[in-house]
C-alpha cells in the first residue's frame, strides 16, 4: 500500500528490547509521517481501543504504574505475564487526533456484553490507578452496542 510503513518487531520475548526497538523505530519515522504534539508525543491519526472487563487497554492494567507514566516514553514493557508485553504509553495514546473505544457483542457468559466495564470507564470513580479507561475520558468517542451501553445513566444516552 502506498503510503504504509510497516513496523515489524523481532517476536522476541525481551520485553523492554521489543519496547525499545519499537519506540525508536517510531521515532526514526519524520514528522510529515508522523506529526508530534507539543510535549513531544507521536500523534497517530486514529486509535482504536478495546476495553477489557477490569478496565485494561493496550497492556494498561488496573493496580500497575503503566497507566500513570510520565517518562516521556511512547512505549513501554509491561512485566505482567510470561512473555512480557509491550504497549503504547498513556501519553502516546491520548495524543492521538481521534480516540475511539469500541465495544460490541455479547454471549452465554456476559449477555450484556461489557456493560458494566463501560458504565464503569464513562461514569465511575475508581479512577485510572483501579480502572485505566477512565483515563480516556473528555480525549475519546465511546462507540458502544446497545448491550454495552445498557446499563449507563440516560446522560451518557445520545
Amino acid at each position: 500500500w502506498q503510503g504504509l510503513t510497516p513496523i515489524l518487531l523481532t517476536g522476541s520475548s525481551d520485553g523492554p528490547a521489543e519496547a525499545k526497538a519499537y519506540e525508536e523505530a517510531l521515532r526514526a519515522l519524520p514528522e510529515n509521517v508522523l506529526p508530534r504534539d507539543s510535549a513531544g508525543f507521536p500523534v497517530f491519526d486514529l486509535s482504536l481501543i478495546g476495553v477489557g472487563d477490569d478496565g485494561h487497554f493496550g497492556s494498561l492494567y488496573p493496580g500497575r504504574g503503566e497507566i500513570a507514566d510520565e517518562t516521556g516514553r511512547w512505549v513501554l514493557s509491561v512485566d505482567m505475564k510470561t512473555p512480557n508485553s509491550i504497549t503504547l504509553s498513556p501519553g502516546a495514546i491520548l495524543a492521538s487526533r481521534t480516540i475511539i473505544v469500541a465495544s460490541a457483542g455479547v454471549s452465554e457468559k456476559y449477555p450484556k456484553g461489557k456493560s458494566a466495564a463501560m458504565k464503569t470507564a464513562i461514569e465511575g470513580t475508581e479512577g485510572p490507578a483501579a480502572f485505566p479507561a477512565q483515563v480516556l475520558r473528555g480525549k475519546a468517542t465511546w462507540l458502544l452496542d446497545a448491550a454495552a451501553a445498557s446499563d449507563l445513566s440516560p446522560e451518557y444516552l445520545s
